[in-house]
């Protein structure tokens, strides 16, 4: 049953940072490694959630790279520090705050990414917008997000966003898009360049 968490719907299946069945098909090192991500770099998780890309993002950064996460839910955030904390994770800082809302830096980030929630936010354009104004200008955008396909789980049919949609969206608002690409039998991955 889907319930409405900070003006987001959650379908019934809440996937946890260290949730062992999400590895099965998705697995956040591959694809923090595809797109690129490596030591030294700023990297941003745009609604981070409890950091199932923002903890291996920040191990892959290392100490000389930053990892930025934000996320509308309180829960998640504090989560996600309880595990940076834990992990040694100096390099990570994570924000309670709306994607709408939300510049954690300008012109500071090599990457901006969005793991499987670009759907989620109440204006995706201005989240989109926001996400230009962190990247620098040889930044790169990256959303990963749920095919417009019937499953057993993720969000509803009418809340995903199809590959055409998402690439509309990121383009109008001043990206080119690199590359469209099937990651798997659940997600799509759209690069996109300053």
């Amino acid at each position: 049953m889907p319930i409405e968490s900070g003006g987001r719907t959650v379908n019934k299946k809440r996937f946890r940072a260290d949730d062992p069945e999400r590895r099965e098909w998705q697995d956040p090192e591959k694809i923090l490694a595809s797109i690129g991500l490596r030591e030294g770099m700023t990297f941003v998780d745009a609604g981070c959630g409890e950091g199932y890309f923002a903890i291996p993002a920040a191990r892959i950064v290392g100490p000389r790279g930053k990892v930025w996460a934000f996320d509308i839910n309180p829960e998640a955030i504090a989560v996600l520090r309880e595990q940076a904390a834990g992990g040694g994770l100096l390099n990570l800082r994570a924000e309670i705050g709306s994607g709408e809302e939300t510049v954690l830096c300008h012109s500071c980030a090599d990457l901006v990414f969005f793991g499987i929630d670009l759907h989620d936010f109440a204006d995706p354009s201005m989240v989109i917008r926001n996400a230009r104004e962190m990247l620098k200008p040889s930044g790169t955008l990256v959303d990963l997000d749920w095919k417009d396909i019937p499953m057993a789980f993720g969000p509803p049919a009418h809340k995903r966003f199809s590959e055409e949609k998402a690439a509309e969206l990121i383009a109008a608002a001043g990206f080119r898009i690199v590359s469209i690409d099937d990651t798997g039998p659940y997600h799509y991955q759209i690069i996109a360049s300053r």
